[in-house]
């Protein structure tokens, strides 16, 4: 019997260790963030590094994204019920990577919705990134499986409860990149389109010719409040300008590289500039980047050797 007891004890402990103690911050009128922190994913963090927020409407609530896992997604939609008392009316998903994605299963009965090639992606990508984040954070994992989107959403206006919200389609991040404004509040929600003082990541990037395009598109929107995909939220433009000047300084140090005809290890070992040294994982994922990016920097530098006559 002791032994049951300490079981159960044992049980009931470990349930409480994985505890994301979700705490939803009111950042405008019906809009609601929970604010992950700008770390890498980790067992101590059970891959929270995300900005997931909720609109409240006259019928009911619009959530963005969803999380890194089941078990985060479990919190969240408590979390809502506890907060607005209203039913969840549609979950829009601004990319498909697992950190705002792989907590769809807590949302059985509610239309997901994504851009077409989100769901592509997700589709093509999404198991194994599951298996990634299951070596990342461990048990956090438990139970969670990859659920695609049910609704194709496109660039245009939602109406939710008399609530319009603006939908961009852009590209720079991931290929299929979704940002929201909520016309009341001008809160906008720019998934991983920004990154704020926390290092950008790359792996599906198109280009970030790409991307800084994006930026013009996404800053000519007629915001009061800016939600990064990772890192504070703000009032002002300095996400855009921090943005501009990471992906440019990237740029410049890949395009360099591949001129000169450096090495890959090279790069990964540059300099970090001074205004970028309290940005979170500057040198973790330059690494990344480069190792993502050079190649296609290596190829475009590279004269054929049928190109003279």
């Amino acid at each position: 019997m002791r032994w049951i007891l300490f079981l159960l004890a044992l049980g009931s402990g470990f349930a409480q260790a994985l505890d994301y103690h979700l705490q939803p911050r009111q950042i405008a009128e019906g809009v609601w963030l929970l604010e992950g922190s700008t770390d890498n994913f980790a067992v101590d963090n059970g891959g929270n590094i995300v900005n997931v927020g909720f609109i409240e409407t006259a019928d009911g609530v619009v959530v963005i994204d969803t999380g890194p896992s089941r078990r985060y997604g479990e919190a969240l939609r408590q979390s809502i019920e506890k907060t607005t008392g209203k039913p969840v009316l549609r979950v829009l998903l601004t990319h498909h990577h697992p950190d705002h994605v792989l907590g769809n299963q807590a949302f059985a009965g509610v239309p997901i919705a994504a851009l077409p090639e989100t769901t592509r992606l997700l589709a093509e990508q999404g198991d194994a990134m599951a298996e990634n984040m299951y070596r990342l954070v461990g048990d956090w994992m438990r139970g969670t499986e990859v659920v695609l989107p049910t609704e194709v959403v496109q660039e245009g206006t939602l109406e939710f409860g008399g609530r319009r919200l603006q939908l961009l389609a852009l590209r720079g991040h991931t290929g299929a990149d979704l940002a929201i404004l909520d016309e009341r509040t001008g809160v906008l929600f720019a998934g991983d389109i920004l990154f704020y003082q926390r290092a950008l990541t790359t792996p599906n990037s198109p280009g970030l010719d790409v991307w800084l395009a994006d930026l013009d598109r996404l800053e000519a929107m007629p915001w009061k409040q800016i939600v990064p995909g990772h890192g504070p939220v703000t009032t002002d433009a300095a996400p855009f300008v921090q943005m501009r000047d990471y992906l440019g300084w990237l740029d410049g140090l890949l395009r360099q590289g591949a001129e000169q005809g450096a090495e890959m290890n090279e790069l990964i070992r540059a300099p970090i500039p001074e205004r970028f040294a309290q940005v979170n994982l500057s040198r973790y994922e330059l690494i990344r980047s480069v190792s993502h990016l050079y190649p296609r920097y290596e190829r475009q530098a590279m004269a054929r050797v049928d190109a003279n006559p």
